[in-house]
């Protein structure tokens, strides 16, 4: 049975580092959450589920007011911490990232591996696989996150995937049970 999850990386967020779960979406951002809602409006959305952080929530609620649905939070969904417990540089946490991809135990000094977050993160995704299967769901997500699960489903996603993604971003994951069938990009 044809299930479709609706990956729905979040809008723009001003960047504050130590704010991870807290911060919110810019004004831009809001602007972009109510178009994720429009481009979704005829999907018949049956669950739509989220990542904790307030900017993957903010996101969604839109689409969840429309379609008269509650946001269930997955602490497992969170974004990948790449750098640990310490700030760098954009550059240095790019180049992190890319590694990642390259080799999938990698990670930074207190950081998560590619491997790590998608231990934490795909039995969420085969919960909802059997949980609503045949149904169209919604996740609130992040850029890392996102190309970690898909990349878990089909490793022709990694880096150069998750460089190009915009905020906010929509990619249709459509599994036939729970194998993956084929990504489509729905953001326009």
């Amino acid at each position: 049975m044809r299930t479709n999850i609706y990956m729905v990386r979040h809008a723009e967020s001003p960047f504050r580092y130590g704010e991870e779960r807290t911060r919110g979406i810019s004004e831009a951002g809001a602007q972009a959450a109510k178009r994720v809602a429009d481009i979704l409006r005829n999907e018949a959305i049956d669950v739509v589920v989220s990542s904790p952080y307030a900017r993957a929530i903010l996101t969604v609620q839109s689409l969840a007011d429309q379609a008269n649905l509650s946001i269930l939070p997955y602490e497992a969904l969170q974004e990948r911490f790449v750098e640990g417990h310490h700030h760098v540089s954009w550059e240095e946490k790019k180049q992190a990232v890319a590694k990642s991809f390259d080799d999938i135990d990698y990670a930074m000094d207190g950081g998560e591996s590619t491997r790590a977050a998608q231990q934490r993160a795909i039995p969420v995704m085969e919960e909802l696989l059997v949980a609503y299967c045949g149904k169209n769901i919604v996740i609130g997500t992040h850029g890392n996150i996102m190309t970690v699960i898909m990349n878990y489903y089909d490793s022709s996603y990694g880096f150069d995937f998750w460089n190009q993604t915009s905020m906010p971003d929509i990619y249709r994951m459509i599994f036939e049970g729970n194998r993956l069938q084929q990504i489509v990009r729905c953001w326009n």
